[in-house]
């Protein structure tokens, strides 16, 4: 996922589980840094109620946006920084059923601008194009066809026309 410097992002995070979500369901996040070979955890979510972990670099720029009875556990951070660059791990618990895999973001801060934007022009450009092309084609097709039917007709051996042809 591609988030531009200094904008907020969602870090989106569904999940399934047989079981109806009970007060008991927990979330945790956890995020390893470019270069590291270990996540730390940073943000927990229980009983309707979000904690974040105290020494963590988004410490005041992370808030809960999802909905737990709409299988979502999802995080919003703000402001996000170069610093930012990392996998995100998104865990879910639903007791009874604890067993699961945990969720997976890359995640690249990238220039403000730096993402493409097809620009609405450019779209309208090679659609007006592409139809002024096919109107082309259809035009040069007709004029080889109608070129064919004549060149048919002349040399067909009307005597007719062999004799306005001085033939």
């Amino acid at each position: 996922m591609f988030v531009e410097n200094g904008t907020d992002a969602r870090l989106p995070c569904t999940f399934t589980s047989p079981e109806v979500i009970s007060s008991a369901a927990t979330v945790s996040w956890s995020f390893q840094a470019e270069g590291s070979s270990t996540p730390i955890s940073f943000f927990y979510y229980t009983s309707g109620k979000p904690y974040t972990g105290k020494n963590i670099p988004f410490k005041d720029r992370v808030s809960w946006a999802g909905d737990l009875n709409k299988k979502d556990a999802s995080i919003s951070i703000a402001n996000m920084q170069f610093l930012d660059n990392g996998t995100y791990f998104c865990d879910v618990k639903n007791p009874p059923d604890i067993v699961v895999k945990a969720g997976e973001i890359r995640l690249r801060v990238v220039e403000k601008d730096s993402l493409t934007v097809f620009p609405m022009m450019m779209v309208a450009g090679v659609a007006v194009a592409a139809v002024v092309g096919v109107v082309l084609l259809i035009s040069l097709i007709a004029c080889i066809i109608v070129r064919k039917k004549n060149s048919k007709k002349r040399y067909s051996g009307d005597p007719d026309i062999d004799a306005r042809l001085g033939m």
